[in-house]
């Protein structure tokens, strides 16, 4: 028969913390999958490569910009997976291949994909590879971007980020670098 002492107790509780922490590590990678996603990867491996982005950092933009969400529209009416603004977008698709695009193709994940990764791969070419840059001018515009590399608040090889004056990019542009490790730990070798 067994008997409930204060010692049996203790080891029940320390077995039963154990347990719940071996499962916790063991499962960390299956649920940090689930909040670091990889969806529509077709488009994004087609058009990273195409573009020669890297694709784990795209999938960093999508999350933030729409949590991978189709019918995402921001409150400045920025559409789809990778928030495209309609002009934008449309100066894009003419740049790509002289084509007309209505505002119902922005929310077709490839041609979001596809604008989205083009889009970036310009501005990392405009700000010489520089991610940081890149970020900034994809949230704020590149025309604020010049501005503030022009009066020195930011500096052209982009090291001193937390200066960026918009306190929304300051934080997208650290998001999506933190999330874009995490992709890349988490997804990189197993793709």
């Amino acid at each position: 028969m067994l008997v409930f002492t204060k010692k049996n107790c203790y080891i029940t509780v320390f077995i039963l913390i154990l347990l719940i922490f071996i499962i916790l590590f063991l499962k960390k990678e299956v649920i940090l999958k689930k909040i670091y996603p990889i969806k529509y990867n077709e488009y994004i491996e087609k058009y990273a490569k195409e573009y020669e982005v890297d694709e784990m950092l795209i999938y960093a933009i999508i999350k933030a910009e729409s949590n991978f969400k189709v019918e995402s529209i921001s409150s400045s009416g920025a559409i789809g997976l990778m928030q495209l603004m309609e002009n934008t977008a449309y100066e894009v698709a003419k740049k790509i291949n002289n084509q007309e695009i209505s505002k119902e193709m922005l929310y077709e994940p490839e041609t979001n994909i596809k604008l989205g990764i083009f889009y970036f791969s310009e501005l990392l070419n405009k700000y010489n590879e520089n991610i940081e840059l890149a970020l900034i001018a994809y949230n704020a515009g590149s025309g604020n971007l010049d501005k503030w590399i022009e009066s020195g608040i930011i500096k052209k090889d982009g090291t001193n980020i937390e200066n960026i004056p918009y306190k929304e990019t300051n934080i997208y542009v650290r998001k999506i670098l933190r999330d874009y490790k995490i992709y890349t730990k988490l997804w990189k070798e197993k793709l």
